[in-house]
């Protein structure tokens, strides 16, 4: 049987065809938990710039960039055929809370006829999280949700560290586009495993097509700690596949934010590898409030990302986004009392490319300018900046 598939059908006469929003590798995770729980799903075109049109076009202007994807992506799977869509919810201060049930009434006064799910975090309950699931899958028993969940979820995180080795390996590959291939070679070998053991055998298979890309283990690069909202950290064209292009440079990244992370309900942040409480605790001196989304986090990660010796760190948040705008407001100071240049990037459906690869080359000017001593520090409050160029030191501004 292939796992993908679980049973391989639908369920008899629930006629449900159960669509999602893109974002970043999440879909190879569904694709999996939806075949297990024998619900047929439609998977939305990639993300593109058609996507996007779609979504700016029905949204409110000021919606956040990902609200205006998700809803292009919504309305694609619905022109596919979908009939059910399935959104994540939850509470404040972030609008993010807010999405599914705007982009529902958008759907519905567009003339669009569906169920609309909203799954609310596990917080919430364990009873109401099992009824929404119970709903797609209907007799679905409790037992047999937790193994499903448990199973799939463990293929989530194998992808997960696929993912997040692929960025290292990227900063030291020979030929250029060698680890973008291999990561996507992994991902096919792991999406066909189906029990626990099958899954443990796949990644050691996809880890070493990953680790068989041909690398030069001499090559000086930069470490860069990537932090910022979720969507626009996990989801490449929200982003201009920014990763991909760090890698090229020659640039070694880790990123703070995950899929299994992000949705694990003890959010002990595995694939990052420091727990939740542990960065709250490094924000607490700038930050000690829940600010939304990931703000907290993003000052938290960022003092991480400078105690254990990174170039520098880049910010990515959607314009107007109200936690990261409160995180940009307070990284000068964490500049300052750590000595680690920090670029913020925001993006909306008027950012471009062009402009966007700019930025990210000067501040990359800048790091290489630190390392090789024509820039000795971020200034601190009171005196003047010590560099060699005040451009390079522009370069590293939000």
């Amino acid at each position: 049987m292939n796992a993908l598939t679980g049973s391989g059908r639908a369920r008899p006469g629930t006629g449900i065809k159960v669509t999602t929003p893109h974002m970043g590798n999440l879909h190879l995770l569904l694709e999996d938990l939806f075949g297990r729980l024998g619900v047929e799903y439609i998977k939305p075109p990639l993300s593109s710039t058609k996507t996007l049109q779609i979504g700016v076009k029905h949204s409110p202007e000021f919606a956040c960039l990902p609200l205006k994807i998700n809803l292009g992506n919504f309305i694609q799977a619905l022109e596919k055929g979908a009939n059910t869509i399935a959104m994540a919810g939850g509470h404040g201060p972030c609008r993010f809370g807010y999405y599914g049930i705007v982009e529902e009434r958008i759907l519905r006064d567009l003339g669009y006829d569906f169920r609309f799910v909203m799954l609310e975090p596990f917080g919430d309950g364990p009873w109401t999280f099992y009824k929404t699931f119970e709903s797609l899958a209907p007799g679905l028993s409790i037992p047999s949700l937790w193994k499903i969940l448990k199973v799939s979820f463990a293929k989530g995180r194998a992808i997960d560290r696929l993912g997040r080795r692929s960025l290292q390996v990227r900063a030291y590959e020979v030929n250029r586009g060698d680890t973008t291939r291999a990561l996507k070679e992994a991902e096919k070998i792991l999406a066909q495993a189906g029990t626990t053991e099958e899954i443990r055998e796949a990644e050691a298979a996809a880890v070493a097509v990953i680790e068989g890309v041909e690398q030069d283990p001499e090559r000086d690069v930069l470490k860069v700690g990537i932090v910022g909202e979720f969507f626009l950290l996990l989801e490449p064209f929200s982003n201009f596949d920014l990763e991909e292009a760090l890698g090229h440079m020659g640039v070694y990244l880790e990123r703070c934010v995950w899929v299994t992370d992000w949705i694990a309900p003890r959010k002990d942040n595995k694939i990052f590898g420091y727990p939740k409480k542990l960065i709250e605790e490094k924000a607490a001196p700038f930050l000690s409030q829940n600010v939304g989304g990931e703000g907290r986090e993003t000052i938290g990660n960022t003092v991480m990302f400078a105690e254990r010796g990174f170039d520098g760190v880049i910010q990515l948040l959607p314009f107007g986004c109200m936690p990261e705008n409160i995180a940009s407001s307070i990284l000068p100071k964490v500049q300052q009392v750590h000595d680690i240049p920090v670029q913020t990037l925001a993006f909306d459906e008027q950012t471009g490319k062009a402009g966007m690869v700019t930025r990210v080359e000067a501040f990359m000017d800048l790091l290489w300018a630190r390392r090789n001593g024509r820039l000795i520090s971020v200034p601190r409050r009171g005196k003047k900046p010590e560099a060699a160029c005040g451009g390079c030191q522009r370069a590293g501004t939000a």
